[in-house]
């Protein structure tokens, strides 16, 4: 039964000719008037389209229906209802069933009516007293059809959106170092998780200021998406302008946690940064932390994990942090590698993941390679571990950091 009480009709069941078309879709019609509303179905039913029929006389009544039916739809839409009448018909049917194909119903005298029913939405019209078989189906068939093409070309378009964010993002988020020389070596990588198409608040960045002094620091925002992203692109660039203004850097550290807070849209937003400083005579390292991970130090072939001080992430408790110096002591072989937790937190079996500890053994099966090589294989191998469970879940960043010889 219809959702009026009167007898919803396959109208395709009429007839056993092999040419008829399985829509796999519902036909909605929205029509006040009994004598249009049978006549619509007879000639459904003489048609070669095989689909039900559902038979509403109100536009609220229709609207019900189209909220709880999950196929595909298409709607024959009377424009003269006891709720609603013209074009607003249109507009309201396609703000509130907007995946609903829509075949305006028009009188001889609305031809431009109904063109302007497509203009506003709807895939197709047809006048009612020249309507056939015929013409109904293939209205029907091609409004279907239109409607697919307009969700494809959507999609397509969405896409192309999200690509374009992402380069945006990416050039805002992952800047060149700003380096005097080549005297200093950086190896960056970033991973974009899978549970999300936009890059997120990962970040990092490498200034060289005019005492031959290297800065660094790598940054993580909680959570994902455009907003996150944005915000990771704010604390960066508020870094990169601390450290050329002279900031000291606890101040730095500070000053990110007051941006924060004052940027993000959500109080529970927060992030997690390192900051490092390489001074010009190479034989250490000052590192403040914010509730980041811990780093893997490479010295030679051997590669173990430090864990520097840390105070709490920035934005937990707004104004209470505080955070320490330590100076970590580098040999002239000695260098960095800085990530975000998404390279280690990947879920290695139904209950494991990676882990700090098995980040380590990892990396120090690779302790050989080149800093490029390093870091690639540690995010891959990352990766590759995870697959099984749907890959690395969350972005990705690694920063790879240290004098060269001379």
């Amino acid at each position: 039964m219809g959702p009026t009480g009167i007898p919803a009709q396959n109208a395709g069941s009429a007839t056993a000719d092999t040419s008829v078309w399985d829509l796999g879709a519902a036909i909605l019609l929205v029509e006040d008037d009994a004598g249009d509303a049978l006549l619509v179905e007879e000639m459904l039913a003489d048609s070669e389209v095989d689909s039900t029929l559902t038979w509403c006389k109100t536009l609220a009544e229709a609207r019900r229906f189209l909220r709880t039916n999950n196929t595909p739809v298409c709607v024959l839409l009377d424009l003269h209802l006891p709720d609603v009448h013209g074009l607003d018909a249109v507009r309201q049917l396609v703000d509130s069933a907007p995946d609903a194909a829509v075949v305006v119903l028009t009188g001889l005298a609305e031809a431009e009516t109904g063109l302007s029913a497509v203009a506003h939405g709807a895939q197709d019209y047809l006048v009612k007293d020249r309507i056939d078989p015929e013409s109904l189906g293939r209205a029907v068939r091609y409004a279907l059809q239109r409607k697919n093409a307009e969700r494809v070309a959507s999609a397509i378009r969405t896409s192309q959106l999200i690509a374009q964010e992402n380069a945006r993002l990416e050039r805002a988020l992952l800047p060149i170092p700003l380096l005097h020389d080549d005297g200093f070596g950086v190896a960056a990588r970033y991973e974009a998780g899978r549970a999300h198409g936009l890059l997120s608040g990962d970040f990092y960045d490498v200034v060289q200021t005019a005492d031959g002094a290297v800065h660094a620091v790598i940054g993580d925002v909680s959570g994902h998406g455009a907003a996150e992203a944005a915000l990771g692109v704010c604390l960066r660039v508020a870094w990169r302008t601390a450290v050329l203004t002279g900031v000291t850097q606890l101040e730095k550290i500070g000053l990110l946690e007051e941006i924060l807070v004052a940027e993000r849209s959500d109080p529970h937003v927060f992030a997690t940064v390192t900051t490092l400083v390489f001074p010009p005579e190479r034989d250490r390292v000052r590192v403040a932390r914010a509730g980041h991970p811990g780093m893997l130090l490479r010295r030679g072939t051997d590669v173990s994990w430090v864990e520097p001080d840390t105070g709490i992430a920035l934005g937990l408790m707004p104004g209470l942090g505080r955070w320490t110096l330590t100076d970590l002591e580098l040999h002239p072989d000695s260098e960095l590698v800085l990530f975000t937790d998404g390279l280690f937190e990947g879920r290695t079996g139904p209950r494991t993941r990676l882990g700090e500890e098995g980040l380590l053994e990892m990396a120090a099966r690779h302790g050989s390679l080149e800093p490029r090589a390093f870091v690639d294989t540690l995010v891959a191998e990352a990766t590759e571990r995870a697959s099984p469970y749907g890959g690395l879940a969350d972005d990705v960043a690694v920063l790879h950091l240290g004098w060269r010889n001379a």
